[in-house]
């Protein structure tokens, strides 16, 4: 290899051997392929250096290349300009990252500047890296876009080398990795254009996915470049461990939060230096971290809440905190997920099911940073059902059953917002930039008309809004289209982004001190003296000033927690497949799993009082109390399938008797309620889960209109279609959905074709009905065999669905009371019958 012959390489392998490492194969070949100019994705397991393999590969590079003469600044430090861009999903990871950048730098004697740039970078730093970039920038992807909104932005990349995309699977599938794709083929545009000559390498960082060459051509989508994927021949030992109750009947058979269990989590924490708690929600977070102090008040200072609702200094406080190994203890949303190596965390806990194997081994990940280290992860599961997602975990962890991350494809909006950034800045030529944007892998299908049609909207509002001159915003200057409005340009830089949420307030006690932030929605709920926690304390609210929530401590020990938007996560696809066949090896008994011989009373009970389907069955249960009549089904397929499937099944039973139902779901099945007994049998089961007139059928069942309306606000946000408002005076939520609202009216009445209309129903029909997967599911019902049970009372499995169907309209106290009333009438009429059949005999 000639690599291994250069000045560089042998200098970073003397750095390693002096502090006792030496580079694994998938290093190596990732420096080699990058010395030889090709650009790629690095798959390998966390802890084993994937960060290494790409900024090492940079660092010999430039060791290999360094002139003698360099430019000096003022202060007397040489400075040769931004080599490389790493964009991370997550501000949390850009710190650790440049530590152990500057680490790198210093030991090797390299004068290099690590910068990071991302909302929580003071704006000091943002311009001393205005006046001069540092050698690399770790960087979001909307910090990208707002860096290509400056003025005289195209002298940053003059002597850039590569960008890298960090955790590049957390960002495929979503409209910031839109972003990403856009701002590396702009910067790539600059790069070919002023040195034709220079090479620009494009690398991504993932974990394991199930579509990986995809990802790979999503970041590289350019025919020229030559590109590799460099997966790691090693494996990283992840230990799971369920935390199992003694006897089944201690977990509930619906959601709770898990905290019947929480004591058998004391002693985990206290056998480990520091544990990070994941829940799938942040108040979750806040309920948990609120339970166990009061299990064990010894905790209080040495635990911890971290979530993204919380403020940033205080945030930087508690990973300052879990390097340094202060807090035995963190609670955590997907704010610490990736890449964060925290050194003394040797145990993570996951709070009910992560819905997705590839989420839960990230956060597996966590502990047992380092290579060879094993990985430690609890499960503690909320309620009964949930041990059987503790088996299939487990299995799709050792078989390496890993979800896809589909990539988002024609976000209009997203494109609308770069359009206008780019002409923010120094301005853009249509006919380079159309030719840039169709070398995307999101763009690749986009067609002239199209792109016709985005520039007569950012020019004139196009066909429907050509008359109110506030959306004519780009304009041609010298050749170039450009916002020569200054106060249109700095409304537009405010809002830069595609994670378009309620409009958040500050938390701020009366005295002084930020604690985080939170929903108007929340907000405007609350009375003055009215107590909730944040950050997992209990604070009494005293007023909205400014839009600033001003508030004291609370005297209550416990009070209301905060609930914020988008809390849900649904079951993955993997998931649903590997769940359906625990569910009959349980009662067979043909596995080796603990949680699922835990949980058999409970599969015994089932068989008794109705079915246990097998993975090529189907199950449905009717059942009459005294709310009606009950039709529950079983596809597996996760909340939101099962949504859309009942109000499409709900449709075809009323073609054959006019019926009204109330509908509920959850992840393994829905419920169909109503006054009148169900026209259903065994003949008509098939017609009505048939994939036959799919499409047509769903439009006709839901409000697609309603969704498309819903989806329509994000994306009036996104494209700059209405204005979001200024800091510290945003425009409220409800405000926001009727300005968009009444966009999506006129649009639907005057413009038929208008593109983000269409994209809002695409995005309503393929995210949120999820139309590929329902069609799938119904597919499989087809050839599944269908058992049909009419069972006298609640089940095991109906039980969770008809408890979260309450839980919309009920408080704790009601919904408690209400589910021991149902489970003492199950059990009762159980009873009944086991004596009416002993009778018999």
């Amino acid at each position: 290899m000639i690599l291994e012959k250069s000045k560089g390489y042998k200098q970073v392998i003397k750095w390693l051997k002096a502090k006792k490492k030496k580079p694994f194969k998938f290093q190596k070949d990732a420096w080699e392929y990058y010395a030889e100019g090709y650009s790629g994705l690095v798959n390998a397991p966390t802890g084993f250096g994937k960060t290494f393999s790409l900024f090492l590969a940079v660092v010999i590079d430039e060791l290999n290349n360094r002139k003698a003469i360099k430019t000096t600044s003022k202060k007397g430090r040489k400075t040769s300009g931004l080599k490389l861009i790493w964009i991370t999903p997550l501000r949390s990871l850009a710190k650790d990252l440049a530590r152990a950048m500057r680490e790198v730098c210093t030991e090797l004697e390299m004068d290099w500047q690590i910068g990071v740039r991302n909302g929580d970078t003071p704006q000091n730093e943002k311009l001393k890296q205005k006046k001069q970039m540092p050698e690399v920038l770790i960087i979001t992807p909307e910090s990208m876009h707002l860096l290509l909104a400056q003025k005289n932005s195209l002298a940053y990349f003059d002597d850039l080398q590569c960008i890298v995309a960090d955790e590049w699977h957390e960002l495929l599938g979503s409209k910031r990795g839109v972003m990403a794709e856009l701002a590396i083929s702009r910067i790539k545009g600059l790069i070919k254009e002023k040195h034709p000559e220079r090479l620009l390498r494009i690398w991504g960082i993932s974990a394991t996915i199930g579509n990986m060459e995809q990802a790979l051509d999503v970041l590289v989508p350019y025919e020229e470049v030559l590109k590799i994927t460099v997966t790691a021949d090693v494996e990283k030992k992840i230990e799971i461990k369920s935390i199992l109750p003694d006897h089944i009947d201690m977990l509930p058979w619906a959601g709770h939060l898990g905290h019947k269990l929480a004591y058998k989590l004391l002693p985990v924490i206290e056998k480990s230096k520091t544990t990070l708690i994941f829940c799938n929600t942040r108040g979750q977070a806040e309920l948990w971290y609120q339970n166990l102090l009061k299990l064990d008040e010894n905790l209080a200072g040495q635990i911890a809440i971290h979530h993204g609702s919380i403020d940033y200094e205080l945030r930087n406080w508690i990973e300052e905190a879990i390097h340094t190994g202060i807090l035995k203890a963190v609670i955590s949303t997907s704010s610490l997920d990736l890449g964060v190596d925290f050194k003394p965390v040797d145990t993570v806990v996951q709070i009910g099911s992560p819905k997705g194997v590839a989420r839960f081994l990230q956060r597996a990940g966590r502990s047992g940073h380092s290579p060879f280290e094993t990985s430690k992860i609890y499960f503690l599961p909320t309620h009964a059902l949930e041990l059987v997602e503790a088996a299939a975990i487990k299995e799709a962890a050792r078989t390496q059953n890993i979800e896809s991350r589909e990539p988002v494809v024609m976000a209009f909006d997203t494109l609308i917002q770069y359009m206008v950034t780019l002409a923010v800045g120094d301005g853009f030529d249509d006919k380079k930039l159309y030719d840039e944007v169709k070398s995307t892998f999101a763009f690749r299908e986009l067609e002239p008309p199209e792109w016709s049609w985005m520039m007569a909207f950012i020019t004139t509002g196009g066909d429907s809004l050509t008359a109110y001159t506030e959306f004519s915003k780009v304009e041609k200057e010298d050749g170039l289209w450009k916002v020569k409005s200054r106060q249109l340009a700095m409304r537009h830089r405010l809002h830069i982004g595609t994670i378009v949420s309620d409009a958040m307030l500050k938390v701020k006690y009366l005295t002084g001190g930020y604690i985080g932030m939170l929903e108007e929605s929340f907000i405007s709920r609350m009375k003055p003296g009215s107590s909730f926690t944040l950050a997992g304390r209990v604070l009494e609210f005293v007023m909205v000033k400014e839009m600033t929530v001003l508030v004291r401590r609370s005297k209550l020990k416990s009070a209301i927690t905060p609930s914020w938007l988008g809390g849900r996560i649904s079951l993955t696809a993997n998931l649903g497949a590997i769940l359906r066949k625990k569910y009959n090896q349980t009662l067979d008994q043909t596995h080796e799993d603990e949680e699922l011989d835990i949980i058999l009373p409970l599969f015994e009970r089932q068989a008794k009082v109705s079915h246990v389907p097998k993975d090529d069955e189907f199950l449905i249960e009717l059942i009459k109390t005294r709310d009606g009549y009950h039709f529950f089904a079983y596809p597996f397929e996760g909340r939101q399938v099962h949504e859309i499937m009942a109000a499409l099944i709900a449709y075809r039973l009323g073609r054959v008797k006019p019926i009204s139902f109330s509908i509920a779901m959850n992840d393994y099945g829905f419920e169909l309620l109503s006054e009148q007994p169900i026209p259903l049998d065994e003949e008509n089961v098939k017609l009505l889960f048939s994939p036959v007139n799919l499409g047509e059928d769903i439009v006709a069942s839901i409000n697609a209109t309603e969704m498309a309306r819903r989806k329509f606000r994000d994306i009036a946000c996104i494209s700059g279609l209405v204005f979001q408002g200024y800091p510290g005076k945003y425009v409220a939520n409800k405000h926001l959905q009727s300005s968009s609202s009444l966009f999506f009216n006129v649009f639907s009445d005057y413009d038929k074709h208008n593109l983000l209309l269409r994209q809002a129903y695409d995005e309503a029909f393929y995210q949120q009905i999820e139309e590929p997967r329902l069609a799938a599911a119904l597919h499989r019902i087809q050839a599944s065999k269908v058992i049909i049970v009419k069972a006298e009372s609640y089940t095991p499995l109906c039980f969770p669905i008809k408890v979260d169907s309450l839980r919309e309209n009920m408080s704790t106290e009601e919904l408690g009371a209400r589910i021991a009333k149902m489970t003492a009438e199950a059990d009762k009429k159980q009873t009944q019958r086991r004596k009416k059949n002993d009778h018999q005999l």
